[in-house]
């Protein structure tokens, strides 16, 4: 799917054939094929929400090993932008302003943040996967990146199972505010029927 797609509607996922209903859910949960095809058999869905509740239940119950997979997916924050997918330079700032002619992507660092910023979520990203032995994944939210540190910080403090759920929670709230930003004003689907 490229990025003038639009995103298939509920009705379109639910007959989706197992591999086309992963490749089609990739860009909100960026990968975890394992996750998908689990998710692909808990369809149909009647609703979005009925959807990603689905999802959550799914990536809960899943091995641990899928669930770090899950998580493994998703990029580090303060990541090179070259290795981000479009959501993900999005989500993380890279994006912004880019309608001015530059090419937002190359660059380093969102335009406007602190030089130190990069360097410090590089450093507690290191500190947190040999605490807790997975990447931390947080939805984002709009927030510049700045904002993430003390809730890195933060995680540092938790127990690993629950930072585990957290974090498998937040690829949920991302993929359904992906969701949300693709479809733009389109309104939502209601039910397939």
């Amino acid at each position: 799917m490229g990025h003038d797609e639009p995103f298939p509607g509920l009705e379109r996922l639910n007959t989706l054939s197992e591999a086309d209903f992963a490749t089609a859910m990739e860009p909100l949960f960026e990968g975890a094929r394992r996750f998908l095809q689990r998710l692909a058999r808990a369809r149909p869905f009647a609703f979005e929400d009925e959807l990603f509740r689905a999802a959550r239940e799914t990536a809960h119950a899943m091995p641990e090993e899928e669930q770090l997979e899950l998580l493994a997916a998703h990029p580090r924050i303060g990541a090179d932008p070259a290795s981000l997918s479009h959501l993900s330079r999005q989500e993380q700032g890279f994006d912004r302003d880019s309608d001015e002619g530059d090419d937002e992507s190359d660059e380093e660092e969102p335009r406007g943040e602190p030089a130190y910023v990069g360097e410090e979520l590089a450093m507690l990203n290191e500190i947190y996967q040999a605490h807790f032995g997975f990447r931390y994944v947080v939805f984002v939210a709009g927030r510049p990146r700045e904002a993430i540190i003390p809730l890195i910080e933060i995680a540092l403090r938790n127990d690993r199972d629950t930072e585990l759920r957290r974090a498998v929670d937040d690829t949920i709230y991302i993929a359904a505010d992906r969701l949300s930003s693709l479809r733009g004003a389109e309104p939502a689907e209601t039910e397939v029927g």
